[in-house]
């Protein structure tokens, strides 16, 4: 989907909200949900083709596999955490959505563990003793 199509449906969408919230407040909410969906949908193929550029490059300039994955999968749970935080959000419920939020920074230091790991026993190897 291009930006206008999103940006357009993102408006659309906003109105009917807007109208049906005061009279079908559940019904409203379930639209834009799934419109959010939908939009999460549509670029999470554009964000494939941009993953699949990332680790041709990868490739080529010889970085290590374990670090190309451990990143990217820190940046689909940042995206995931995010747009998950903002439904609940949407929804009224902050505390939920803050504690979506809390739990994906967790997830994200514990995915980088192993680079955090490599970094300290190349500069260990590096040292003098």
């Amino acid at each position: 989907m291009e930006i206008i199509q999103v940006v357009g449906l993102g408006l659309i969408t906003t109105f009917l909200v807007l109208i049906l919230q005061e009279e079908k407040p559940v019904f409203a909410f379930m639209l834009a949900t799934f419109v959010g969906i939908t939009i999460f949908i549509s670029i999470a193929t554009r964000l494939g083709e941009v993953i699949g550029v990332i680790q041709h490059l990868a490739q080529l300039a010889h970085v290590n596999d374990l670090f190309m994955e451990t990143i990217l999968k820190i940046i689909g749970i940042s995206y995931i955490a995010e747009f998950g935080a903002q439904v609940t959000r949407d929804a009224g419920q902050g505390s939920i959505a803050s504690k979506i939020e809390l739990a994906g920074k967790v997830l994200i230091m514990v995915m980088a563990i192993p680079i955090v790991t490599i970094i300290v026993e190349t500069i260990v190897k590096i040292l003098p003793t």
